[in-house]
């Protein structure tokens, strides 16, 4: 390495690249990220890598650091990621005051007596869960505690049990307050509020098709999932109780997105209040609140460094230009939308497979979104005049709701799967290989829900445009 070249920032001596295009530098940094991601390499460390190189190599060492040292100040300091903790907090403390088992409790003696009732009723838990978590994998694990071992007392079949769980527990991914959605709207510049709102209603028919497959295979086999009964409506009203913190934590939420009388990090922080004090009511004291606020404490840190990983590697994307070199290219194909949405999405299940969910979108949104966007018409497109008869905004948080719902999909596949290595490492009597099983009818469901999506984005952009109206 030259050094003195290295100080005057003279690029091309210190890496010895020496290439004049910077799309092509980009290309170069790309491959070698990816190759770094599948050798194991954390994303967080991997995209840190790969951006300074890459800036380094196109702007030299001393601009390279000026812009590397801003990032985590001026991403840190955002009144937007003050949602993260506030959500991510709402659902350890919910876990903590017992909700979880109040949940399932009542949607047990609700719909148990459908076939494969406690899988249906674990679905529909792990929803109303969802809307008090922004934490897929917490779901997930809080699941695996309470509902597994009732399934597995009346006789359910161990891959359905822990399939239900990993697979539930990634509509936290959709229903507001989701992390993902918000990390989303950081990475392209939507609004945060819409985006939540977006998510419910998708939210919602993802439920609804995990329970009807659910459904169709107990029909089909019985014995995997048998129907439970024998509860009195006397036992079904004393349950609703339970569920009220859940319905107000909601309330506030959706309210204040929906008229505007808080911002969302405010109904958040309001949101995490009210469990809280239902936490006291419930039992819970210092030692417990200790370790919730630990808890959510790593995982926002674990999150702020993946933003921080990957802002540091779009700021060289941004320099390189390869986002739109890459959206000139998709549109230079001239093939059909929706054909090329497609081989996007089937891109994104591929990469899934060794990536971790939040980290997959930090990492392709830069260069994938662009290219979307103009694929669809560019930024100032008619609904009328667009490849996929919506706005720019529109699909901005189409485009949103379906990749994140991908990124769902990367959350029960395997070999990453972490949710299904949550469930195993939570009951290590199921073996993964059973909870890889247990989520293929899940994976169709999913399949399903992607379609669905695509071809009626109105259920998607109709809350939002709600609001904006």
């Amino acid at each position: 390495m030259n050094l003195e070249a290295l100080f005057n920032g003279a690029p091309a001596a210190i890496f010895g690249l020496g290439y004049q295009d910077p799309a092509t530098v980009g290309l170069i940094c790309m491959g070698l990220l990816l190759v770094f991601v599948v050798c194991g390499m954390r994303v967080v460390f991997a995209a840190s890598i790969v951006g300074i190189i890459g800036l380094v190599e196109l702007i030299g060492w001393s601009a390279a650091a000026g812009s590397i040292g801003s990032i985590p100040h001026a991403k840190s300091v955002s009144f937007v990621l003050g949602l993260l903790p506030m959500f991510i907090l709402i659902g350890y403390l919910a876990f903590h005051a017992g909700m979880t088992k109040q949940l399932f409790d009542a949607a047990k003696v609700w719909i148990g007596w459908v076939p494969g009732g406690l899988a249906v009723a674990t679905v529909f838990a792990v929803a109303g869960f969802a809307a008090v978590s922004g934490a897929s994998t917490a779901t997930s694990a809080v699941f695996a505690r309470v509902a597994i071992p009732e399934m597995l007392k009346n006789g359910y079949d161990r891959r359905l049990a822990a399939g239900v769980v990993a697979a539930g527990g990634t509509l936290a991914s959709l229903i507001p307050p989701s992390a993902i959605l918000v990390i989303y709207a950081i990475i392209v510049e939507e609004s945060v509020g819409a985006l939540l709102l977006a998510g419910f209603l998708p939210g919602i028919v993802s439920a609804f098709i995990y329970a009807g497959i659910i459904i169709v295979w107990a029909k089909y086999k019985p014995e995997a999932g048998p129907a439970v009964g024998g509860f009195s409506w006397g036992e079904r009203v004393r349950a609703l109780p339970g569920v009220l913190p859940i319905a107000a934590v909601i309330a506030i939420i959706v309210s204040a997105i929906y008229t505007g009388w808080a911002t969302p990090t405010e109904a958040g922080a309001l949101g995490a209040f009210v469990v809280l004090v239902m936490a006291w009511i419930n039992g819970m004291r210092w030692g417990t609140l200790k370790d919730a606020l630990m808890e959510t404490s790593k995982l926002v840190v674990m999150i702020f460094s993946l933003i921080w990983g990957v802002l540091i590697f779009g700021r060289f994307l941004g320099f390189s230009g390869l986002p739109e070199t890459f959206a000139k290219w998709i549109l230079s194909l001239e093939a059909d939308p929706y054909l090329i949405l497609t081989f996007i999405l089937l891109g994104y299940v591929v990469l899934g497979m060794f990536m971790d969910a939040i980290g997959l979108l930090l990492l392709t949104l830069p260069v994938v979104y662009p290219a979307i966007m103009a694929l669809n018409g560019g930024p100032d497109v008619t609904a009328a005049d667009s490849a996929f008869g919506m706005n720019a905004t529109q699909a901005s948080i189409w485009f949103g709701i379906i990749v994140v719902k991908m990124a769902e999909v990367c959350l029960i596949t395997p070999p990453i799967g972490l949710n299904c290595f949550v469930v195993n490492g939570v009951r290590p009597d199921i073996p993964l290989s059973d909870v890889f099983r247990g989520i293929a009818l899940f994976f169709v469901a999913d399949v399903i829900t992607i379609i669905v999506l695509v071809a009626f984005p109105g259920i998607i952009t109709w809350l939002p445009d709600l609001m904006q109206n």
